[in-house]
């Protein structure tokens, strides 16, 4: 089996792979936006992009197999598995909006090993590898140590494809508003959780998010120091649902106010 810095090493490459395909593809005319779900994007672009990324993924020593949302959506985590968002913020894409990424995580018998979430529109390359630490291209990144909740910026999503909890996230959204310095939601939650473990949001949550939006942004915010928890406050494994982070202070505070709001 491949140690957790070859196996950010392969992820690292195919991310790139699929982020100069990204960058190279012109923004698709409306008639080629497919609807996977309510409001929910796919495009010819993401289909490539997972494609180019299983051919580097599953290919000589080590192998393992692609989770991911547009060709196999099933949670099997035995063994080596990748975990794989070929464009997070596929909407944001479309719109020419720059906040878009390639997200891969490598797990090992459920377990997180390894993760790269790639910035297209930058080029920055957030990755990180089980006891290595978290990175930002070749600068170490640590969570902030902001602890008094109104200092504190908070990353969120706002429900989207199911809204059937939305009174729910709207008080949410108000305690934690009225108690912050602020909010942002930019439409990508691997840059989101990037945001977090270097330090720029002091905490993020979101109502329900799939496991490839997630897995790559979970250890790198460990790695940096940081919590990911669901809504209940127990730890994140590789599954699809509610998140809740940030560094240890305010991933406190934040999961408290939320259930406050519920």
């Amino acid at each position: 089996m491949l140690s957790p810095l070859n196996l950010v090493d392969r992820a690292r490459s195919a991310a790139a792979r699929a982020a100069d395909h990204v960058r190279s593809s012109a923004q698709p005319a409306t008639s080629g936006w497919s609807l996977k779900g309510r409001h929910d994007f796919v495009t010819e672009v993401d289909r490539t992009a997972e494609r180019l990324i299983g051919e580097i993924l599953t290919s000589g020593n080590g192998g393992g197999r692609i989770v991911g949302e547009e060709l196999s959506p099933q949670l099997a985590l035995d063994g080596l598995v990748w975990v794989v968002d070929p464009l997070d913020g596929t909407t944001n894409f479309l719109h020419g909006y720059p906040a878009y990424a390639v997200s891969i995580a490598a797990v090992v018998d459920g377990v997180l090993q390894a993760g790269v979430i790639h910035h297209v529109p930058q080029g920055q390359v957030y990755w990180t590898a089980r006891g290595a630490g978290a990175w930002c291209d070749d600068r170490q990144i640590e969570v902030s140590p902001i602890t008094a909740p109104g200092q504190a910026l908070i990353g969120t999503g706002f429900p989207f494809k199911d809204l059937s909890r939305l009174d729910e996230y709207q008080r949410q959204f108000a305690r934690v508003a009225a108690a912050t310095a602020g909010i942002r939601r930019a439409g990508s939650a691997a840059l989101d959780l990037a945001d977090v473990a270097a330090g720029r949001f002091e905490g993020f949550w979101e109502q329900q998010l799939s496991a490839w939006d997630i897995a790559a942004g979970t250890l790198l915010i460990r790695e940096a120091g940081g919590v990911v928890t669901d809504a209940e406050g127990n730890d994140l494994g590789i599954a699809h649902g509610p998140v809740v982070a940030g560094n240890p202070a305010i991933h406190r505070w934040l999961l408290e106010t939320i259930r406050d709001g519920s």
